[in-house]
């Protein structure tokens, strides 16, 4: 067993048999600490070693590229982001509390000291179609969610809801990457709460297909 130093000082272990799992676990926390910082093109498998500390063997045994260990680190990333999306309009039956809650998923997303967002909404390898596919199905599988409580409650088309969908989470996203460039100047509370009343004001204006009924 031999110890090494890791890229950020920290002892690493190199050569310890960890079960698969962790290893795995391991391996794509390493790799993730490498893409953020330098991302996919200038990121060497032997950086992400050196990370992990474990042998470049080892790490082609759970990832056999590059690629591969940059596509399940996005995957990871992909699927945190629609769980988040996924909660936040479960969290309440409020549509109004909904829209701020789906932009406090986004800012929350962002706002993850592991950088992970940035696999997602920065990656330098768009041009790359299997990272491209996973992106759009971000994209998608978000709007999708929130098209679906749109089109329940105001009678539009699945398309129409979409579009809509589309629009409201796209300013989530680009205002939560706002807020983090500008080093958070607005409380991640109020600026859920101003986007969201962006959103809302937009986004309530679509009558409702079914009005509360009055009490007799």
């Amino acid at each position: 067993m031999t110890i090494t130093t890791s890229a950020d000082g920290g002892a690493a272990v190199r050569g310890q048999r960890l079960p698969r799992t962790q290893r795995r676990a391991q391996l794509l926390a390493a790799a993730r600490e490498v893409f953020v910082s330098q991302g996919y093109h200038a990121a060497a498998m032997d950086d992400i070693a050196d990370r992990a500390g474990v042998s470049k063997p080892v790490l082609y045994q759970h990832f056999p590229s590059k690629l591969d260990l940059y596509l399940a680190l996005l995957d990871a990333g992909v699927e945190a982001l629609v769980a988040a999306v996924q909660h936040a309009l479960d969290s309440t039956q409020d549509n109004k509390l909904r829209v701020t809650a789906t932009i406090a998923a986004y800012l929350e997303f962002v706002d993850d000291s592991d950088g992970a967002f940035r696999l997602v909404f920065e990656s330098d390898l768009m041009n790359e179609a299997a990272v491209r596919e996973r992106v759009d199905r971000a994209d998608d599988a978000c709007a999708h969610l929130v098209s679906r409580v749109i089109a329940a409650d105001t009678g539009l088309t699945g398309a129409e809801a979409m579009l809509l969908a589309s629009g409201l989470t796209g300013l989530a996203q680009t205002a939560a990457r706002h807020w983090l460039r500008s080093g958070g100047e607005v409380p991640k509370d109020l600026a859920a709460r101003l986007v969201g009343g962006l959103g809302w004001r937009g986004i309530s204006g679509f009558p409702l297909s079914h009005p509360p009924q009055s009490p007799v």
